[in-house]
């Protein structure tokens, strides 16, 4: 069925003439005026107001008998009340009211509720456009066969009494003479008002000739042949036999049972897609309300008609607060102009706009959101409302900074990492070799930097690293790069017009660093050791450049620390020979590369060997004998340098185990610690379980350190070195007087042994002032109860002059060189059996 009606007003189609009379006025004079515009219903009215209708069907409620009839009032016969529907009411929702009352008229009214029109139900028929169905149907059983058949001289009193009876709108007449029929409908009763008392029979009023339509026709048929006769009944015969009668009722009947039978189906439709609708308009509300982002919904006036929970939870609006206002309240004025006319731009181009936006809070808080705007337009209506979609982005952005932060910058001084420079290096060096002009890349290492973090912890030492990145990237110039790699690891990549101008940045950098930085606990001095490589002579890419760098840099500490060197080839071979020597030193610990070498000391006062120092060799199969100058200090670069240590020990323990199984009575066997260990507080443990392990008293060792290993933590180094003379080890102050000298460390901690370095002694007899300090020392020595070894004397002058000044014990070439075990233990024999015979200058002889 077509749906012409789905759109359609009854102001489309009505008819805007509303004939109307006054409730005074006569039946006949009313019916006349009906006659006169050709209409089935006339309105009774007062003032604008209507009271009543009477329809043409309403004549069969008439005493036609009654000559007073035409003269009774219309206010008499009218129908009341009067239903009226709107001109802007929907056809179907007017057809419903048809067939909920079963009227077929209805007053029309305007916007201002007065009448302006009447409208039928023949009226919603005729424009739905069902001229198809009415083809596809035949007549059949949809015209009234049982008529009422009368003679032609039957009074018209009686027929319309008969009529009423019968409850029937159409009779036939017969004019038995003249072999013809007639019809009497309602609408010629309206002639009998008109003709007042005048008394007539059928024939006079019927209506003729008849109008004739077989059963086999269409019903559109039908209802085309009353539309080109102006007729509104037809004869239904078969072969001259009067059937029925089909009136126009019967077909508008008929297409309204269709018409209803389809409104009905519509309406259920509407039912069902209503209750949908409002089940999803539900579930849409329910999902606003529960989302957990910010929704906003405006008109194209710009103005609020909702919000949802969740944006009063991120903005701090409530729902009254913004309702009707423009969301430009939300505003935070960081956004100009242009950027608030290309979202719109794109809104009104594809409809919806996305991206990052700052918006300010009730409290005033600015925020970062993501935000989405989707313009939603009805099908039929122009004018569009928007959907605003927003989240609070502010942590997830802040927390995206502090991920390029921390991936690109240092977290504790600020400065570019590792990442972000070399990235910096990269970019410099293609601009360098586009425009032909030279780079700097210069390596900056804090010296002895541990110390300070070992001895006034990591805090200090960390406040220590920012001040030093500070006063290097003051001393920098505009452009320059200073980024830290980690530790106490800086590098400075700066564009150079000569060489040097590196020497003369380094100078700066180490000059400003001379001054003390003033901590909270104290005052701390800070040297560094710098290195430097030069674009393009020292390499043409960044990792060979910063490999060059750090090579110089190293070179620096190696010739005595707070200095600057530039790269050379030269020290890239050095710094080969100490990346082999690196890979090597493991695999020397796992694979028992190291020996012992021994070397006695002799006493003065009775020539005899006097204890016997181990001194730690290292034989690579590959790289030959190592000197512990150079394997030493790479053992602590690698953090090695305790398993070292606890190598040392536990030989130690074997080496004493076998003198005692031997019978060999040489006095202590005297062992190097290194600081490191001394600071990590296990060096009393450590030696006591070698003790025990192999059953030895304390006082066969001797340990002996050097003062750098309680410059750092004096209070654990004291309580290390007692728990040590518990164990009735001895223990022993090397190479004294070449670092720190302080001499309260001498009354403080329990020292057996003084070593007097081997640098003063070269110089004795012969230079004045050494021969003053190694005498100074022995009186000082002596004076404390301490034993004095002086080391590396060679020659017996020096001998001589050491026991005139009370030395007690020598070690060095003079007495003899550092042995082998097997060498040792023939030097002791050859010493025991022979022990009037003086030693002289010269290397005894012994057997391998």
């Amino acid at each position: 069925m077509p749906h012409s009606s789905r759109f359609q007003k009854v102001g489309d189609i009505f008819t805007n003439k509303v004939i109307t009379c006054s409730k005074h006025t006569p039946l006949i004079d009313a019916v006349k005026l009906m006659r006169a515009h050709n209409i089935s219903a006339i309105f009774i009215a007062q003032q604008q107001h209507i009271l009543g209708v009477w329809t043409e069907t309403d004549c069969l409620k008439l005493d036609f008998t009654n000559p007073a009839v035409i003269s009774t009032s219309i206010k008499d016969v009218m129908t009341s009340p009067v239903l009226s529907v709107s001109s802007q009411q929907s056809l179907r929702d007017t057809a419903l009211t048809f067939h909920q009352h079963g009227l077929r008229h209805l007053l029309v009214t305007d916007n201002n509720n007065l009448p302006c029109g009447v409208i039928s139900i023949t009226d919603i028929v005729r424009n739905q456009g069902l001229d198809h169905y009415l083809q596809f149907r035949t007549i059949n059983d949809q015209y009234t066969k049982h008529i009422t058949i009368v003679s032609s001289s039957l009074a018209v009193n009686e027929a319309v009494k008969l009529m009423r009876e019968r409850g029937e709108k159409v009779i036939l007449v017969f004019n038995q003479q003249q072999k013809e029929h007639g019809i009497i409908t309602q609408r010629d009763l309206l002639h009998l008002i008109t003709r007042q008392s005048e008394q007539s029979v059928c024939w006079d009023l019927a209506s003729r000739p008849l109008y004739k339509i077989t059963p086999q026709d269409s019903l559109f048929d039908a209802y085309k042949l009353m539309l080109d006769s102006q007729v509104r009944h037809l004869v239904v015969s078969n072969n001259d036999e009067i059937k029925g009668v089909l009136s126009l009722e019967h077909l508008i009947h008929e297409i309204e049972s269709a018409y209803c039978s389809e409104l009905e189906k519509v309406l259920v439709q509407r039912d069902l897609a209503l209750q949908h609708s409002q089940r999803n308009l539900y579930l849409a509300n329910k999902i606003i309300d529960s989302s957990l982002d910010g929704i906003m919904i405006a008109h194209s006036n710009c103005t609020i008609m909702q919000v949802n929970p969740a944006f009063t939870q991120l903005t701090g609006y409530k729902e009254h607060e913004v309702i009707g206002k423009c969301p430009s309240i939300l505003s935070s004025g960081r956004h100009d102009k242009s950027f608030y006319i290309k979202m719109w731009d794109a809104i009104n181009k594809t409809g919806v706009w996305q991206g990052e936006i700052y918006n300010r809070k009730k409290n005033g808080d600015i925020y970062i959101e993501w935000l989405t705007i989707i313009e939603i337009k009805e099908p039929n209506n122009s004018d569009a409302i928007y959907a605003a979609i927003f989240s609070d982005i502010t942590e997830r952005k802040n927390a995206e900074d502090k991920i390029v932060q921390l991936a690109y910058f240092d977290e504790l001084t600020g400065l570019p990492n590792r990442r972000l420079f070399n990235d910096r290096l990269k970019m410099a060096l293609a601009a360098a070799h586009r425009d032909q002009h030279l780079l700097a890349v210069m390596f900056i290492d804090l010296d002895r930097f541990k110390e300070v973090n070992d001895s006034l912890g990591h805090s200090a030492g960390d406040c220590l690293l920012t001040l030093v990145a500070t006063r290097i990237e003051a001393t920098l110039n505009e452009g320059d790069t200073l980024a830290r790699l980690g530790g106490d690891e800086f590098v400075v990549l700066c564009e150079i017009n000569k060489i040097d101008a590196v020497a003369g940045l380094a100078e700066k950098i180490l000059n400003n660093l001379n001054t003390p930085f003033q901590l909270e606990s104290a005052e701390v001095g800070v040297t560094a050791s710098i290195g430097a490589a030069i674009y393009p002579d020292d390499g043409l890419d960044s990792e060979t450049l910063l490999k060059h760098a750090d090579i110089a840099m190293y070179r620096s500490k190696d010739v005595g620390r707070n200095s600057f060197q530039l790269f050379k080839p030269s020290m890239n071979a050095r710094s080969l020979e100490r990346l082999a020597m690196m890979s090597r030193f493991q695999h020397a610990l796992d694979n028992n590369e190291f020996e012992l070498y021994f070397q006695p000391k002799q006493c003065l006062k009775s020539e005899q060997v006097m204890g016997v120092e181990a001194l730690l060799r290292w034989h690579d199969p590959d790289l030959g004998v190592i000197s512990p100058a150079q394997f030493i200090p790479l053992a602590e670069e690698l953090g090695l340098i305790v398993r070292l240590d606890l190598w040392v020990i536990n030989q130690a323990g074997k080496v004493l185990t076998l003198w005692q199984k031997e019978g060999l009575v040489a006095g202590r066997l005297a062992i190097n610690i290194s600081a490191c260990h001394l600071s990590q507080g296990k060096l009393a443990n450590n030696i006591s379980t070698m003790l025990k392990h192999y059953n030895l008293p304390g006082s066969l060792l001797e340990i002996e350190l050097t003062e750098s290993s309680f410059i750092s933590s004096f209070t654990q180094a004291k309580t290390q070195l007692q728990q040590l003379k518990k164990l009735g080890v001895h223990i022993a102050l090397d190479d004294f007087g070449t670092g720190y000298s302080a001499l309260s460390y001498l009354t403080k901690l329990p020292f057996d042994t003084l070593k007097i370095d081997a640098s003063f002694i070269a110089k004795i007899p012969d230079e004045y002032g050494n021969s003053q300090i190694v005498a100074a020392l022995i009186a000082l020595a002596s004076n404390l109860n301490l034993i004095v070894v002086a080391e590396g004397v060679e020659q017996l002058a020096q001998k001589n002059y050491l026991i005139s000044l009370g030395c007690n014990v020598i070690q060095g070439y003079y007495y003899c060189r550092p042995l082998t075990q097997r060498q040792w233990f023939d030097f002791y024999r050859l010493n025991d059996l022979s022990a009037s015979i003086q030693p002289t200058g010269t290397q005894p002889t012994v057997t391998s």
